[in-house]
């Protein structure tokens, strides 16, 4: 494949090749929600559930949707490779609060905070109704707040305020506290990130 685009294509590629190499009985151990059956994994991410053939990679999405983007994709092979499912004790942190979100800050800050703000900090109504579609649950925080089912026992809350004459509008992500040891932090990142793509699409 001539790589063209390579902040996604070059990390997709790299991840590919290591999925090749993996023991699927290793991911059933880390992942008790995945399957893996007749040459697929079956993965769950966001509700959609994803047909993954190993060790040829290739992807269909259960219901019959668009195949997501190659960003999630790269996540979804990350999370085979990588991710463990952890318990969680019920409380929420936000990005900062968790391992090495100090350092993280400032990238998760553009990618997810402030593209959440001005996404849908303007557009309130359109929101709501995305995330109805979406089946998220109704939250009593910010201006409009859902919690979104993310993946396996892991969970995310997105809040939103709307902006006015004086204040821009502005959001805010919460994580299930099993993210903290169960995802690198360069993964919560793209984790909002890919929140706020589903929540968009949905717009």
């Amino acid at each position: 494949m001539q790589i063209e685009n390579h902040k996604e294509e070059v990390p997709f590629s790299h991840y590919e090749s290591l999925f090749r190499g993996l023991d699927p009985r290793s991911v059933l151990e880390r992942l008790p929600g995945v399957t893996f059956e007749e040459g697929r994994f079956a993965v769950t991410l966001l509700g959609r559930t994803y047909d993954i053939a190993w060790p040829d990679y290739a992807i269909t999405p259960r219901d019959g949707g668009p195949i997501p983007s190659l960003p999630t994709q790269t996540f979804l092979l990350r999370c085979l490779l990588e991710a463990r499912e952890l318990p969680g004790t019920g409380q929420w942190k936000t990005f900062r609060e968790m391992p090495w979100g100090e350092l993280y800050i400032q990238p998760f800050t553009g990618r997810c905070l402030t593209r959440a703000a001005f996404t849908f900090g303007t557009r309130l109504p359109a929101f709501r109704a995305a995330c109805e579609k979406l089946g998220a649950k109704k939250l009593p925080h910010g201006d409009a707040g859902y919690e979104f089912p993310f993946f396996g026992p892991y969970a995310m809350e997105i809040l939103v305020w709307e902006g006015d004459d004086e204040f821009p509008p502005s959001a805010q992500l919460l994580y299930t506290d099993n993210f903290a040891q169960g995802f690198a932090a360069e993964d919560r990142v793209v984790a909002g990130d890919i929140l706020i793509t589903h929540i968009k699409s949905a717009m």
